[in-house]
């Protein structure tokens, strides 16, 4: 079984996302024997974002390095996304990640009656984190987003390991955090 394990926070070891992901990781690893692990730090070592030359493959670095990108993405059965809420919505590193992803052809295409997903059958893990209260409050466009995103290339197995209110007090981060240790579910539970 392979996983990739994706981190896009700039926020470094200060990071609840990194913590959250790493975590759910580790879960995953202690349950899984022989788990192949990819990991990708979109913040340390971001992908450039989409250019003309980028969609033409007038770089043939650039164009290299996003198949890596996409068959990282094709091979991975289980997909750990560490994801903060920035401005409302995703880093855009893990943006730049995405355009590499979504791909006519190979993880959608277009049919008659509509997009068709093509890269079904993953498991995804989000692990989020958020400042501020915004499950409720209608500005939530962080995993809202990456939902319709991987919903559109046929991934529909999404849960989310949310921290919010993380800087509304050091007491609603202490308890954020703990609620969303808590809440990491054991790969076997998952399967069951």
């Amino acid at each position: 079984m392979k996983l990739l394990h994706l981190d896009s926070s700039i926020l470094g070891d200060n990071s609840a996302s990194r913590e959250l992901s790493a975590a759910i990781v580790a879960r995953w690893q202690g349950a899984v024997p022989a788990l192949a692990v990819t990991y990708r730090d979109l913040a340390g070592t971001p992908l450039p974002h989409l250019s003309g030359g980028s969609l033409t493959g007038a770089y043939p670095a650039e164009a290299a390095d996003a198949q890596c990108v996409l068959q990282e993405f094709l091979d991975a059965d289980v997909i750990v996304i560490g994801a903060p809420m920035y401005n409302f919505g995703v880093p855009s590193t893990l943006k730049a990640w995405i355009d590499r992803v979504l791909v006519a052809g190979k993880t959608f295409r277009y049919t008659e009656s509509g997009p068709q997903g093509l890269a079904g059958g993953k498991k995804v893990i989000i692990a989020s984190s958020r400042g501020g209260a915004h499950q409720e409050s209608g500005g939530d466009f962080q995993e809202s987003y990456l939902r319709f995103v991987l919903g559109f290339v046929g991934v529909t197995d999404i849960e989310t390991v949310r921290a919010e209110g993380l800087a509304m007090s050091p007491q609603h981060r202490t308890d954020a955090m703990a609620a969303a240790h808590a809440s990491i579910r054991s790969p076997l539970a998952v399967a069951a």
